[in-house]
């Protein structure tokens, strides 16, 4: 499975990014060996699977449901390796190949290893495809947490909703700015406190995408708070390894910033807890962290407290919530009727052409051109037909 929102200017900057692509390439140069068999999920460019060629492998899978999955066909052709390497215009998880891959290898993550359906396809892959005593790359990550001194990138989020010109009292985009995921780039100096190991997802075994646990800290030195940094380390192969936490060079992943409701003073020795919920649900990962700040002067004793969630932070009316609740008895919109007709109009027989021509004489008040039915007919096609 791929990330299929990236654009070429999104792989090159990836492609580019020596301590990314250098790692993956030094972990493939560890573990294949002459005539492998390798699976390459979620290829982009090919760039994985053409280097897999060149050291030996005897047959590779490259799986990748975007349109960049041509750019990667043309590459493998220009390096001479097109007869090896075997496309997969799809998701790992709707496919199925031949033999089992001697090694797999995936980067599916976004800033951070939860994201998308990042966990879901791996162990789908590590069922289905890899060979006994086969080899993934990469084989675990582990996800720290600190808590961050960041004034500028807070005071860039929350700033334009403190301080309106108007005089307008803009707290209800505030509460949704504060309770979502930002990017940031924090350095070492900024860490009020220690790293705390949040979770290790290990490849070789882990199933469920949906990882919860608490961060409890001593505070090191006197400072405000704004929330909480998180990063990963990311374990490829022996001896192989990268990151994109504070201590590490600037990379193409940021890490990732959960801010509090307001900034916090603290002291040195202060104690701070924060459990952090991270959930997969449809295709997207929602964050909720419950934060506790005890009392300076009364250990044990809380003194500030937030409850914050994405759920919180998302910006959804009132007509979206009421037709996603249980109670809800939907009908197709027309719309949605065109929709389904198309979808059984798509029935193996019948052209794109014939299929405008029969939504047009069908639903006049949705296509008011035949070209107008054929555009809305090949956009089903392309994501639906074999």
């Amino acid at each position: 499975m791929g990330a299929s929102s990236y654009n070429l200017a999104s792989y090159g900057e990836m492609i580019a990014d020596r301590v990314r692509a250098g790692a993956f390439l030094e972990a493939l140069r560890a573990v294949v060996r002459p005539g492998a068999v390798v699976m390459d999920i979620g290829t982009g460019p090919g760039i994985m699977a053409v280097e897999a060629c060149r050291l030996g492998a005897s047959r590779v899978f490259a799986i990748e449901p975007s349109e960049v999955i041509q750019v990667a066909r043309e590459i493998a052709a220009a390096n001479h390796c097109a007869d090896k390497i075997e496309f997969f215009e799809d998701i790992s998880t709707n496919i199925t190949i031949p033999v089992r891959a001697d090694v797999i290898i995936s980067d599916l993550r976004g800033a951070l290893p939860l994201f998308d359906h990042n966990i879901p396809s791996i162990a789908d892959a590590r069922r289905r495809f890899l060979a006994p005593g086969g080899t993934l790359i990469g084989r675990k990550d582990r996800i720290w947490v600190a808590i961050v001194e960041a004034p500028e990138r807070y005071r860039q989020m929350v700033g334009p909703w403190d301080r309106d010109l108007t005089g307008q009292d803009l707290s209800p985009a505030r509460r949704l700015i504060v309770n979502d995921l930002h990017r940031i780039r924090a350095t070492p100096g900024q860490l009020l406190t220690s790293p705390y190991l949040w979770a290790t997802l290990d490849y070789t075994q882990i199933e469920d995408p949906d990882v919860q646990g608490e961060s409890t800290w001593t505070v090191k030195r006197d400072g405000t708070g704004h929330g909480i940094v998180i990063w990963f380390d990311a374990d490829l192969a022996d001896g192989v390894c990268f990151s994109n936490g504070p201590e590490s060079p600037e990379m193409v992943y940021s890490s990732m910033f959960l801010p509090w409701e307001e900034p916090v003073s603290l002291i040195s020795g202060q104690i701070v807890r924060v459990h952090l919920y991270a959930k997969l649900l449809e295709n997207n990962y929602f964050w909720r962290w419950v934060t506790r700040v005890e009392s300076a002067r009364a250990p044990g004793e809380v003194h500030i407290q937030f409850k914050q969630s994405q759920l919180s932070g998302t910006m959804m009316s009132l007509k979206k919530i009421h037709k996603g609740a249980s109670d809800f008895v939907p009908q197709l919109s027309e719309d949605g009727l065109a929709q389904r007709r198309t979808l059984e109009l798509m029935d193996g027989k019948t052209s794109l052409d014939e299929i405008a021509r029969r939504l047009t004489s069908e639903f006049p008040a949705r296509f008011v051109s035949w070209q107008q039915a054929l555009t809305f007919a090949a956009g089903f096609s392309m994501e639906n037909s074999r």
